[in-house]
């Protein structure tokens, strides 16, 4: 089937209301409701073009990508070219397993719009490339910079991922120039991701701007492989540094006292390799927390780093919460972070830190 031809699935009409949520049936392939159909392209009728498929307003969209070409594209770049922009309904773009070379861009013009692997399994469906921030663009005359480097980058609202792997395979060591090579940018407001793996090294997560929810993901590097300004909550994740010697999990980049941003690690398993920061002071008023977590003994005792700059320390927020484990011993950490109480903490705990009841309908 060319590329130009894609097949969708009308499943069940919502009325006319733009649905402003993400919810978990935008997770999943349904046909009809409470149906649940197995992952193949067997089960996708080819209806019409895409364009004659946008008259019905109500209608949900599959579009399949198969690198065997079996699908509607062999990439999955070529599935998001196939969204229109300025689209205003959920498109699902069903990724069969396999190893997918290429870098991603979802623009911000093309909203609503999910990607779907094969259930729980992440690691068979994985968008892979190898950029870092030293090398030049395709003019040679400019290097990428870190922000460039991503493989998949989200600018859209309203994404979200379930069962995809997202890496980028430069392999880097601290005091590297020119190695920072992110796996995934996110710059969308209201963003999900559900049993994703984002994989890399130093600047794995570019968790930019927006508010996003990160549920039960993996999440893996050595420096500051979380890094960015978004306002993001981060529930049941296994975060793995993956450092030889030292590094970071966690750099946030708030800058201004009033922004109303930071990250929160809530219920989540921190182990790996190495001795590295919880956080580091990427910005003046840097906001990290960590709550109820098990943390295993790679923290280097003092716990948090202020970027070399002392005049951060009065200014930022790192917390620690009724976290256990060896690395969550507080004995030696430094003066300036908290050991919050529960009603300090209580703003950081839940759905309600990113305005999940505003945008989440799980």
């Amino acid at each position: 089937m060319g590329l130009g031809t894609s097949r969708w699935l009308q499943i069940h009409d919502e009325g006319s209301e733009l649905k402003n949520y993400i919810s978990w049936e935008d997770l999943r392939l349904v046909e009809d409701v409470g149906t649940e159909r197995s992952f193949s392209t067997d089960w996708v009728n080819q209806k019409s073009n895409f364009g004659a498929s946008n008259a019905n307003a109500n209608s949900k969209r599959v579009i399949v990508v198969d690198k065997r070409g079996r699908g509607d594209s062999v990439t999955v770049q070529g599935a998001v070219d196939m969204v229109p922009d300025s689209n205003s309904h959920r498109v699902k773009i069903f990724i069969l397993p396999g190893f997918y070379r290429e870098k991603v861009y979802v623009p911000r013009t093309k909203p609503y719009i999910s990607f779907i692997g094969n259930e729980s399994y992440a690691e068979q469906t994985v968008i892979s490339w190898n950029d870092k921030a030293s090398d030049r663009d395709t003019t040679g005359k400019e290097e990428l910079g870190t922000f460039r480097t991503a493989t998949v980058s989200i600018d859209s609202d309203f994404f979200c991922a379930t069962a995809i792997t997202f890496e980028n395979t430069v392999m880097a060591e601290p005091g590297e120039e020119g190695k920072q090579a992110a796996a995934l940018r996110v710059t969308g407001d209201k963003a999900m991701f559900y049993r994703v793996r984002v994989l890399g090294s130093q600047d794995t997560l570019n968790d930019a701007t927006g508010s996003h929810y990160f549920y039960q993901c993996h999440i893996q590097g050595n420096v500051d492989f979380i890094f960015g300004n978004a306002k993001s909550l981060y529930q049941d994740c296994d975060i793995r540094s993956t450092a030889k010697r030292y590094g970071a999990i966690a750099a946030h980049h708030r800058s201004i006292e009033n922004e109303d941003t930071g990250f929160s690690f809530v219920n989540c398993d921190i182990g790996g390799t190495g001795k590295v920061y919880l956080g580091r002071a990427w910005g003046n008023y840097s906001r990290t927390v960590y709550s109820n977590c098990f943390i295993a003994d790679i923290i280097a005792p003092v716990g948090w780093n202020d970027w070399e700059d002392p005049a951060r320390q009065s200014k930022v927020l790192f917390g620690e919460y009724n976290c256990r484990g060896r690395g969550a011993e507080r004995g030696g950490r430094v003066p300036w972070s908290k050991s919050l109480t529960q009603d300090e903490v209580k703003p950081f705990l839940g759905r309600e830190f990113i305005y999940g009841d505003q945008w989440l309908r799980l």
